[in-house]
């Protein structure tokens, strides 16, 4: 498989999935968004695979949602909003679905649709330089991604009220505290850390960890797929309004920007 955005590989029964446009800080753009549903259907499909293990190439993580290309789009270029919104959600909700364990190894910029994905994984390792974001309302959105879905259910409604409506970063140590991640280390030693912990689960009771998952689902996520629904029809909305395109531009002017309600 020719996969434009992301790098993956299988390997001792952990399948790799690397975040690769480091140029943008893997921006989550609908190239990506299809990257990464492909290879999340492959690794449920290959009975070799028994972990995933999901990280960014370069200096971060995910920045989240790609600002340059809506950047185009609210000046007129083409740009299928709705199709890479629908998509996103597709993603967080695979990772819930998929019966085997997903680690996100993380480190550097976690923002928006990238904090949401990784929050949709089973396990998170960080890196001490890792810093979160819940950026959406920078730029007068909507989480995306299944995001106040997935942090309510982490860290209760009151912590996600705040971080999303002030959009707020947070550090790695903060993360821990809150319980949005399960280890913090030094970034020099993330991957081995990630790749150990992965050996020791994919040498675990596979059979098992499917029905945890599957029981977890049951437990908590079940109405997730009518949720990121809801979620798309909000972020449509918001993404037709003035305050979007005022948001966009204003990040791209690197000027506070001038939200209007409208």
């Amino acid at each position: 498989m020719n996969f434009k955005k992301i790098r993956y590989s299988v390997s001792k029964g952990i399948a790799s999935i690397v975040l690769d446009s480091p140029k943008n800080l893997n921006a989550l753009d609908e190239a990506m968004i299809d990257d990464l549903l492909i290879a999340l259907d492959m690794c449920a499909e290959d009975d070799s695979v028994k972990v995933i293990v999901i990280s960014g190439a370069g200096k971060g993580f995910s920045a989240g949602g790609d600002i340059g290309m809506m950047y185009k789009g609210i000046k007129g270029e083409e740009l299928d909003f709705v199709g890479a919104i629908e998509k996103v959600g597709k993603v967080s909700l695979k990772i819930k679905k998929l019966l085997k364990p997903v680690i996100a190894a993380v480190s550097g910029p976690v923002a928006g649709a990238g904090f949401n994905v990784a929050l949709a994984c089973d396990f998170r390792i960080a890196a001490e330089n890792t810093n979160f974001i819940q950026a959406f309302v920078n730029i007068g959105l909507v989480p995306d991604a299944g995001g106040v879905y997935l942090l309510t259910r982490a860290i209760g409604v009151a912590k996600t009220t705040e971080l999303i409506m002030t959009g707020k970063p947070i550090d790695a140590n903060t993360a821990l505290g809150l319980g949005l991640v399960n280890k913090v280390v030094v970034l020099e030693k993330l991957k081995a850390t990630v790749e150990n912990f992965a050996l020791k689960l994919a040498s675990g009771p596979s059979l098992a960890y499917a029905g945890m998952k599957d029981l977890i689902f049951e437990s908590e996520y079940k109405e997730f797929e009518s949720f990121i629904a809801k979620e798309v029809e909000h972020q449509v909305r918001c993404g037709q309004s003035e305050d979007f395109k005022e948001g966009v531009t204003a990040f791209i002017e690197k000027r506070k920007a001038n939200f209007q309600g409208k």
